[in-house]
């Protein structure tokens, strides 16, 4: 820590967005030893080329995991740490689409939903049987 700033954290976010740093920037950062990185460079690349996925989508991802679970198990009693994993269309960049499989953690999502259950529609998750007092 250095003045309240994680010190190795801001080094690392140098590193991986050198490109996007000025000349003069990425030239005082050489001349205390700090370079640009690769890996971090490609990562974060990456990391940015995915598409954010919206609170919709991923409430549509979470009662297709629950639906699942429903039909397999028979009730909808889900322990926290469960992952369930759910195929989902997702656009490519030339405007075709892939089937990726996305595990939900349907068990913190059924916890987030009964922290939020009085904005939901009252069918929302009954069909699939959960209900709460």
């Amino acid at each position: 820590m250095f003045e309240g700033e994680q010190f190795g954290r801001w080094v690392q976010a140098q590193r991986a967005g050198w490109p996007g740093l000025e000349e003069d920037q990425r030239d005082l950062l050489s001349a205390i030893g700090i370079e640009e990185d690769q890996e971090l460079v490609a990562a974060k690349a990456v990391a940015e080329a995915k598409p954010a996925v919206s609170r919709t989508d991923r409430f549509a991802q979470g009662l297709a995991a629950l639906a699942q679970f429903v039909e397999r198990e028979g009730h909808a009693a889900v322990k926290r740490p469960r992952k369930d994993p759910v195929e989902t269309l997702v656009a490519g960049p030339g405007g075709e689409e892939t089937v990726e499989v996305m595990h939900v953690g349907l068990g913190a999502f059924l916890n987030s939903q009964k922290a939020r259950r009085a904005k939901l529609s009252s069918g929302q998750l009954a069909e699939h049987g959960v209900e709460w007092a």
